[in-house]
């Protein structure tokens, strides 16, 4: 199978509304001369997640873009994973948090729903990269950590104040876009993605 290739100069639909993702992308992108636009910029609604993995949801988005846009769009579909809570919040993560956001509440539904013992989580995000002729090709990245009391730093988003990847003394919150970058998630999906598809 020929490789997925976005070439130099070429325009690419980020199915987000999140703006502080559309930064995180846009950042990423800049050195391969990728011209990134919001699905939410381009006005495109979005579709209902109805999927039950992180893979399904990412190509559920990616290609209700590609289509609307006739353009290649690239989706995450992204989240937290408890051991105590049988991977729970996992692919509802941002619906714990409710219409509003709140994630000050999810993250103490997650404290009052472990033990101290067991305290294990990971973060997991799947790219996929979707064709405006139904073509998909999905990318994978985790990383490993623990769950933290109580929240701790200001930056990042979502739970990044209470999960500390392994072998880190500070939360994600707690470490610089940079930083934080480098060992995410979405950094190793999108080290994958990279490797494949940017010229």
């Amino acid at each position: 199978m020929t490789k997925p290739r976005l070439e130099r100069g070429s325009r690419l639909v980020l199915a987000t509304h999140n703006a502080g993702k559309l930064a995180e992308f846009k950042a990423l992108m800049a050195p391969f001369g990728i011209t990134v636009l919001s699905a939410g910029e381009l006005g495109l609604p979005e579709p209902e997640e109805t999927a039950t993995s992180f893979a399904g949801n990412a190509a559920i988005k990616a290609q209700a873009a590609a289509k609307a846009a006739n353009l290649p769009a690239l989706a995450d579909d992204s989240g937290l994973c408890v051991s105590a809570l049988g991977g729970a919040p996992g692919i509802y993560s941002a619906r714990w948090a409710g219409p509003d956001k709140d994630f000050p509440a999810a993250m103490k539904r997650i404290e009052e729903g472990i033990g101290a013992d067991e305290r294990t989580a990971w973060f997991t995000c799947v790219l996929c990269l979707a064709f405006p002729d139904g073509t998909t090709h999905s990318f994978e990245g985790r990383v490993e950590g623990e769950i933290v009391w109580p929240p701790r730093g200001t930056g990042g988003h979502g739970y990044d104040p209470i999960f500390q990847p392994a072998g880190e003394t500070r939360s994600f919150a707690e470490m610089s876009d940079a930083e934080k970058n480098a060992i995410s998630h979405r950094a190793r999906a999108f080290e994958a993605f990279r490797t494949t598809c940017l010229a």
